[in-house]
């Protein structure tokens, strides 16, 4: 479990990272002061009302909102680096709204129910509780919302992933350390690829999640029997 349950964490908080950029309302303009339309040359003001140029931001915020919502997803999960162990190791998981999951690693399946953890390996079953809230937290919109003011996003053009149209971007933050992930958002606006280097032991790892498979009514995941 040592190694197994931070490959999940991890596989989440990317997605937590990346979902931070949800945005506050903008605050009312004081009495008196105008509104930044109102700043603007009517000329531009009706240009961007006709013809919206959403920010690279606003477009990885929509993306992160769309994938908080669906229902189900598949996920294939690379990681290479000295930090793992023989190079490398691919994990394939499940998710099922609102705290489901299957994670198929070299070890054995695991399969995560609320705050219950149920391991298979070498044909055994075991059952363990898990912490209240370690997972999720991570789809908890105040805690994704807690790094937004330091989170930036750079439009990289477009791309493809295994064939697949997408846009290309850049995402960093400071806080709650310095991260950068690049992420692909397909033409449905919805994730298809993250991709993002982390450290542990002080030996780094590369990882790359692939999405496939959204709201596929087919996945199902219930407690190993």
């Amino acid at each position: 479990m040592r190694r197994s349950l931070p490959v999940v964490l991890l596989a989440l908080s990317l997605i937590a990272a990346l979902a931070a950029c949800k945005q506050q309302p903008a605050a009312p303009a004081a009495d008196g002061a105008p509104a930044p339309a109102e700043a603007q040359s009517t000329a531009a003001a009706v240009a961007d009302k006709l013809n919206p140029l959403p920010s690279a931001k606003d477009e990885i915020k929509a993306a992160m909102d769309g994938f908080l919502d669906v229902k189900s997803f598949h996920a294939t999960m690379n990681m290479t680096g000295a930090a793992m162990p023989g190079g490398g190791m691919t994990t394939e998981m499940d998710f099922v709204a609102p705290d489901r999951y299957r994670m198929q690693m070299p070890m054995g399946t695991q399969v995560i129910i609320g705050d219950t953890m149920y391991m298979s390996v070498q044909g055994r079953s075991m059952k363990m509780p898990m912490p209240k809230g370690t997972l999720s937290q991570w789809r908890d919109p105040a805690k994704l919302a807690e790094s937004q003011a330091t989170l930036t996003v750079e439009a990289q053009g477009r791309d493809t992933v295994d064939g697949i149209a997408a846009r290309k971007y850049l995402v960093h933050n400071t806080q709650p350390k310095p991260t950068d992930v690049t992420m692909w958002i397909g033409e449905d606006g919805l994730p298809v690829q993250i991709r993002h280097t982390s450290s542990e032991e002080g030996k780094a790892a590369d990882v790359t999640i692939r999405y496939t498979r959204f709201n596929d009514p087919s996945i199902k995941i219930d407690p190993p029997q």
